[in-house]
């Protein structure tokens, strides 16, 4: 088996990033006012990119590690275990709660930067110091 170069790997990282926020850009999910219609229900459009999104996913999730004797970058399929406790739905409800008040998710805020969407530039700063505060107060330590 031959080891992977790291310009292999940001090569492959930069085609995905590429593709994902193009089809963002493509679902008007960079767009703040989008987001909040949907959130109000009144355009249920990005429930559809939403349901193809996650059944993608699945699939993918369920079917590569049979199909596949190891990842294309790796030396093995890993589990992400999940758990559903207080810190999770805490940290489920702040997310949603700034999503709703914000009509922005990560993704979607740095994607529109991409396409021009200059206002986010302020959602990106709350995202990456609330993404900070997590990790300087509650964040994982040895």
């Amino acid at each position: 088996m031959r080891p992977t170069s790291s310009r292999t790997i940001l090569l492959s990282a930069l085609i995905a990033g590429g593709l994902f926020g193009f089809g963002l850009a493509l679902s008007t999910m960079v767009k703040p006012e989008s987001i909040l219609q949907f959130l109000l229900l009144n355009n249920m459009g990005l429930l559809l990119v939403l349901g193809g999104a996650a059944g993608v996913t699945s699939i993918a999730y369920a079917l590569l590690p049979r199909l596949m004797k190891r990842p294309v970058f790796g030396p093995v399929f890993h589990t992400h275990p999940s758990r559903l406790n207080a810190p999770t739905l805490a940290g489920a409800a702040i997310f949603g709660i700034g999503w709703g008040l914000s009509g922005v998710c990560p993704g979607p805020a740095i994607a529109g930067l991409g396409v021009g969407n200059w206002p986010l530039v302020l959602s990106v700063l709350g995202i990456l110091l609330g993404a900070g505060l997590h990790g300087r107060f509650f964040g994982k330590h040895d």
